[in-house]
């Protein structure tokens, strides 16, 4: 029987990452599921404002709410199957415990880290779909700059930032290429951790890296930008998962006693 380890050194399809790329490309509607027109549909803003009411009673912390936003591609013209439900709950991290109001940066990077372990567990324990749309809970503070050019605004029911249907030029030759390289690097840091290997600090090197890449193309050219559609291709294809599941796999063979 074959272990993690020998399942993450399956490759994907060629023809599957074709695909996830021509899904890049825009629609001339908003996905019909979500929007009426422009308007986001009455039972998805009851449905999300009950999702975000769930989530923050998981938290067990008493938040006042800024916005709940939609955001990604949904909220954008290059829906498509691969899509999730990209749901912003936006607050002021400098309120939670902090009587005295001061503005400590290290409280605030504490808050964030707990909200993401939060978001974390719960995305990894929940199945929660909307009009068959996985969605993933993301805690945002309400300064935070968010680089999308697509929110709607769930509590004030328009959009914050509307979407536009100008056309974006798709590099799909630069994305498969720069695609197969991450791959190929995920690859090697599977196959060595295989031959007992220990590749803790290669595979945090990996991830770190392809945050920067990503976010250097957002930074840059933003959304439609070849490193942040390549990040993507990472992700739908499951290369993003193998690396996590890798890490994972590693750790708990480093803490285990045999």
């Amino acid at each position: 029987m074959k272990g993690l380890v020998d399942e993450l050194l399956e490759l994907s399809d060629p023809e599957t990452d074709k695909k996830i790329i021509k899904s890049f490309e825009l629609k001339d509607h908003l996905c019909p599921e979500i929007f009426d027109g422009k308007d986001m549909k009455k039972e998805i803003i009851n449905s999300l404002i009950e999702i975000t009411d769930a989530f923050i009673e998981f938290t067990a912390i008493d938040l006042f709410i800024h916005d709940i936003v939609l955001t990604g591609s949904l909220a954008n013209y290059n829906w498509s199957e691969y899509s999730d439900v990209d749901l912003h709950i936006l607050i002021d991290m400098g309120d939670v415990n902090n009587d005295d109001k001061t503005n400590s940066v290290a409280l605030h990077d504490i808050v964030k880290e707990f909200f993401d372990s939060k978001k974390q567990l719960w995305n990894s324990t929940h199945d929660v779909n909307v009009k068959g749309f996985e969605v993933e809970i993301y805690v945002q503070d309400v300064d935070e700059p968010h680089v999308s050019s697509g929110v709607y605004s769930v509590l004030n029911n328009e959009w914050s930032v509307e979407p536009s249907m100008k056309k974006e030029d798709i590099d799909e030759k630069l994305i498969l290429e720069k695609g197969e390289y991450f791959a190929k690097m995920i690859d090697a840091v599977i196959d060595n951790a295989n031959s007992g290997k220990d590749e803790t600090k290669t595979i945090n090197d990996l991830r770190d890296k392809i945050k920067k890449f990503r976010q250097s193309g957002l930074e840059k050219g933003g959304e439609y930008s070849y490193e942040n559609l390549t990040f993507k291709l990472l992700r739908r294809n499951g290369y993003i998962k193998k690396l996590i599941d890798l890490k994972n796999t590693v750790l708990d063979k480093k803490l285990s006693l045999t």
